[in-house]
């Protein structure tokens, strides 16, 4: 497996990004012994009662969770964010062919369990941070004290295929840019600051760091004969027990998922008579949009759920 690591460099003096970072190594998952290098963020009390993980998705990195963070930490809690392999300061495979659902996976368990040797973890999902991280609540449910799911869900290749994620598809794989900045902004009804576009594309000197980016669309299961539909079928057997506190914190302006909380909510014990919060004037990005609502929704649920 032939490994890119984005230069140091380019994660100098990000705005609103000015934590140390931290990283362990995991199984590269191609057979062979070598490891790939997995950044994360980890700020707050390791003493800490709660310890939120912070799950992005594409084609972010840890840095969209910069704002959540000190206020998460400043109700009390350790936070961590992970920069999924492919993302951030993350060792990035050069071939789009690394990159595989199952892997993801398996990248995400290693850091979080064996590596980090975590339980009683509160997690918050984003996008494709809610295929692998419900994936991993329906493998060891005992590890997780309560979900907060944001934006995100858990297909299995029986649902309708949006309009929007079918041309969002083969955007991904056929622009030839595929400007990462302009991408986070679409999914945005804020403008952002130039500094912060650049931000997110610090990661991506070039084309060639942008496989893991590149290769995610695809691998979301759009038919029932994906590889990884079987898998998330079961997924969700488990889950179907899974009684431990569950919010849905959606926004009201992001097409990808939209009604995709529903069927967390309808199959999934641990949402019954929760709060499940609609935030309004946000677009698929709503760590962007609105931080604070979220922030203050993340710690009001923990905070009701002790």
């Amino acid at each position: 497996m032939k490994v890119l690591r984005t230069p140091a460099e380019r994660f100098v003096n990000l705005p609103g990004y000015n934590f140390s970072p931290n990283y362990a190594f995991v199984a590269a998952g191609d057979g062979s012994s070598d490891k790939l290098r997995v950044h994360y963020v980890d700020e707050g009390s390791a003493a800490a009662t709660d310890t939120i993980v912070m799950l992005h998705g594409e084609p972010t990195w840890s840095y969209i969770y910069r704002d959540l963070i000190p206020l998460l930490v400043h109700a009390g809690h350790r936070c961590i964010a992970p920069d999924l392999v492919g993302f951030g300061r993350s060792d990035k495979p050069a071939n789009r062919s690394d990159y595989t659902y199952e892997r993801h996976i398996g990248w995400v368990r290693e850091l979080l369990f064996e590596q980090l040797g975590l339980g009683s973890v509160t997690l918050l999902l984003h996008d494709w941070g809610g295929l692998i991280g419900l994936r991993l609540v329906a493998e060891q449910p005992e590890r997780f004290s309560r979900v907060i799911a944001a934006n995100t869900g858990l297909p299995t290749g029986g649902q309708l295929v949006s309009k929007e994620f079918s041309s969002w598809l083969q955007f991904s794989q056929r622009d030839v840019s595929f400007d990462i900045g302009k991408i986070v902004q679409s999914g945005c009804v804020n403008m952002l600051d130039v500094e912060v576009l650049a931000a997110y594309d610090a990661p991506f000197p070039s084309e060639a760091f942008k496989q893991g980016a590149r290769a995610f669309p695809a691998l979301v299961p759009i038919s029932e004969c994906d590889v990884s539909s079987e898998a998330n079928r079961r997924a969700w057997e488990s889950l179907a027990s899974f009684e431990r506190p569950f919010l849905c914190a959606f926004s009201d302006l992001d097409p990808l998922t939209k009604g995709a909380e529903r069927s967390l909510q309808r199959i999934i014990p641990g949402c019954a008579d929760r709060p499940h919060v609609l935030i309004r004037g946000a677009g698929h990005f709503l760590q962007e949009d609105c931080s604070e609502e979220l922030a203050r929704s993340v710690n009001s649920f923990i905070a009701q759920t002790v």
